[in-house]
């Protein structure tokens, strides 16, 4: 694929821009657009779910005249050098919406209730709401949020769900924006936490509505991994890079294998375009202001490493022994050292969270022929749950329950950390309260302390010429990401399902109706959980049934 700079840009008064033949638009200040579509008569550029690009608001529709072909050529030479003069935050194809905290209220309020799916999902609805609905920031701005989040310890959709508040009015936008997002799936997970011993978790409407509403989930997903694959893999070699680290996220899910790949996807476009040009700093891209400065930003970042260290003190020293009060230090220990060291998302945390909450010994049984059988075993199976031996803080089965229902809460999955806190406390004997905050605040302290901490810093080193030629290979892998999230979810969607192919029906209507009718995102949500109400009371392909 070609670059054509702006102005040998072919179109037609009144127009989306349009050629014969596929390019990659060079715009101004180094702005990339590629073609979203093919159209009758040539390709269209633009965004994925918009129209179509008819240039800056500040570069109007300027003398058409014809061009070698007998096609007609956009003539902006002089818009492009009176933007050139315009503010740093005016220069782009778009003015960006200025935000204040009624509209982030506005906005989160809502999403908190209706943010189905899991963090993939959770990154497509903040793309198509923000980025392409209300325009706060840029879409490579938001695709280096995703990526930074990737990178960073803590629940990636929660990092972003702070930024996006955070780069609009500061600490308070971001604590606005972030509590917003997080609050009804942690009132729900505490609730239902409390109260997990008296309910039937196989109860059908229950296991249906949320296989209806992971169904829409992943069809949220699907729509942004393709928005976002057309809008950051312009070329060959972000194309490739995109599908390499689809294929190795969904074959390998270690915590370390997501910032690994978006490091090496960035190592190739640094190699790549080593002694390329480059590209001009960013303007603020919809960017009002980063929070904290860099002092306080430092200083936040020392405590979040001063709070792992002292309290895995206190526990492996048994400065504080695990009884009273003493084992909300023991929950807020394991929530907060396993959210200091997960990469990613919610799937990423799961393993090592059931290892802290459920103690396993190892079991060896002699066999008549070759070596012994040994199997993990957890120790209230072998000792009961009276004996002092018991470690264990629940049954695999009600984590396992837990981990069930926060996959069809709104918001973050690891709002599961309520649901574990309050049954945790209610089976210690202690005030739900306290298990709850113990560890909720212990699993998402480590991610939003990086998060405020760090975006002072980025806002200088996104401007680095290493970065800049490192961002398009970064963009790639960290969409890629989301690609194998929508094969991963997909899976799980089949596999739980009490109704697989009813469900997989409800995800394309959920798709259609989000990509093709433009419908809202949560209006898609909650017409699966209605569908899926109707196939159960229905039947409808129901596994078991003659």
């Amino acid at each position: 694929m070609s670059t054509l700079p702006v102005e040998h840009v072919a179109v037609q008064q009144g127009q989306p821009m349009m050629t014969a033949q596929p390019v990659l638009f060079q715009g101004a200040y180094g702005m990339q657009i590629p073609p979203i579509q093919s159209a009758p008569g040539g390709y269209m550029y633009g965004y994925p779910g918009s129209p179509g690009v008819q240039m800056m608001p500040s570069m109007p529709m300027g003398a058409l005249g014809p061009a070698p072909g007998g096609e007609q050529v956009l003539n902006v030479q002089k818009e492009v050098a009176a933007v050139a003069d315009a503010p740093e935050e005016n220069k782009g194809h778009v003015a960006f919406a200025e935000v204040g905290y009624k509209d982030i209220f506005k906005q989160f309020v809502m999403l908190g209730w209706t943010a189905f799916g899991g963090p993939a999902a959770h990154i497509g609805l903040f793309q198509k709401v923000f980025i392409e609905q209300l325009n706060w920031t840029s879409s490579s701005l938001f695709m280096e949020l995703f990526a930074l989040g990737q990178c960073l310890p803590g629940p990636t959709s929660t990092q972003v769900s702070f930024a996006l508040g955070i780069i609009k009015k500061g600490v308070g936008g971001g604590l606005l924006s972030g509590i917003l997002f997080q609050y009804p799936g942690l009132l729900m997970m505490a609730l239902i936490g409390y109260g997990a011993d008296a309910v039937d978790w196989q109860n059908d409407y229950i296991l249906g509505v949320s296989s209806a509403f992971g169904a829409v989930g992943v069809a949220l997903v699907a729509g942004a991994a393709y928005a976002l694959s057309v809008k950051t893999c312009p070329d060959r070699e972000t194309r490739l890079l995109n599908a390499i680290a689809a294929i190795v996220a969904y074959m390998y899910s270690a915590a370390w294998i997501f910032p690994l790949l978006i490091f090496l996807g960035g190592c190739v476009t640094f190699v790549r375009d080593r002694n390329a040009p480059v590209k001009e700093a960013p303007g603020k891209e919809g960017i009002q202001q980063l929070g904290l400065n860099k002092v306080a930003g430092g200083c936040l970042l020392i405590v979040w490493i001063t709070i792992l260290i002292v309290c895995i003190a206190l526990r492996e020293t048994g400065a504080v022994p695990y009884e009273g009060s003493g084992r909300a230090l023991w929950w807020f220990e394991s929530f907060y050292r396993t959210g200091s060291i997960i990469f990613g998302g919610g799937q990423v945390v799961l393993p090592l969270l059931i290892e802290e909450v459920v103690k396993y010994e190892t079991v060896c049984v002699d066999r008549l022929v070759g070596e012994p059988a040994c199997v993990r075993t957890p120790d209230y199976e072998l000792h009961g749950w009276d004996s002092p031996k018991v470690n264990s803080w629940m049954s695999e089965a009600q984590f396992l329950a837990g981990l069930g229902i926060a996959q069809a809460m709104p918001g973050p999955l690891f709002n599961i950390a309520a649901y574990l806190g309050a049954l945790t406390a209610s089976r210690a004997g202690m005030n739900a309260v306290a298990g709850v905050a113990a560890c909720w605040f212990g699993m998402f302290g480590p991610g939003i302390m990086v998060v405020f901490g760090t975006l002072p810093f980025w806002g200088e080193f996104r401007k680095w010429p290493l970065y800049r030629r490192a961002l398009p290979g970064m963009n790639a892998a960290a969409v890629g990401l989301v690609v194998a999230a929508t094969f991963s979810l997909y899976d799980k969607v089949r596999t739980t399902s009490p109704f697989p192919d009813t469900a997989v029906a409800i995800g394309i209507i959920g798709f259609v109706a989000v990509e093709i009718f433009k419908a809202p995102a949560p209006a898609a949500i909650v017409l699966g959980g209605c569908l899926g109400a109707i196939g159960v009371a229905a039947r409808v392909r129901w596994v078991g049934d003659a």
